[in-house]
């Protein structure tokens, strides 16, 4: 089976200039754990999962160096503090890099998704078409629901 065939078509993504604070509201509102970074031609330049933004507004911890006898503290930072600094900070400063993604093509097969998300701890792969325009996204639960309900299905009929 070829990806195209399960892939979800309507991508809810974001641009490399939205917020955190605007990214925050649509992964909320849409209750998404994710979404591919877009540039202006709807090509995949990234993409931030909610791990990600907790990483960034992750408050860092008291540390002190000590660099011959000169003792610098940096003062321990809370999350109130940390999210109210980071709000007008931008996807681009949060997310992968299209370097570090992982990404089909929609005549892929099932297996290379499969592969992907058997080799990686990711939950959402994009589809990219030759020229690396998002086209669609595949979720761990849509891989899920197609084998359930297409393999697993069949092969009851089968039995």
């Amino acid at each position: 089976m070829k990806i195209k065939e399960f892939m979800i078509k309507d991508v809810i993504s974001t641009t490399k200039d939205t917020t955190v604070k605007e990214l925050l509201q649509l992964l909320v509102k849409n209750k998404v754990g994710g979404v591919p970074v877009t540039d202006d031609s709807n090509r995949l330049i990234g993409a931030i999962s909610d791990g990600d933004i907790i990483r960034y507004l992750q408050p860092r911890g008291r540390t002190v160096y000590d660099m011959f006898s000169l003792v610098l503290v940096n003062e321990k930072e809370d999350l109130h503090h940390k999210v109210t600094t980071s709000i007008h900070d931008t996807a681009e400063q949060v997310m992968k890099q299209k370097k570090d993604l992982q990404m089909v093509q929609p005549n892929d097969e099932i297996e290379v998704v499969l592969n992907i998300f058997s080799n990686h701890h990711i939950k959402k792969v994009p589809v990219v078409d030759d020229d690396l325009v998002l086209v669609g996204v595949i979720s761990r639960g849509d891989l899920i629901r197609y084998i359930s309900t297409s393999i697993i299905a069949n092969a009851d009929d089968d039995a």
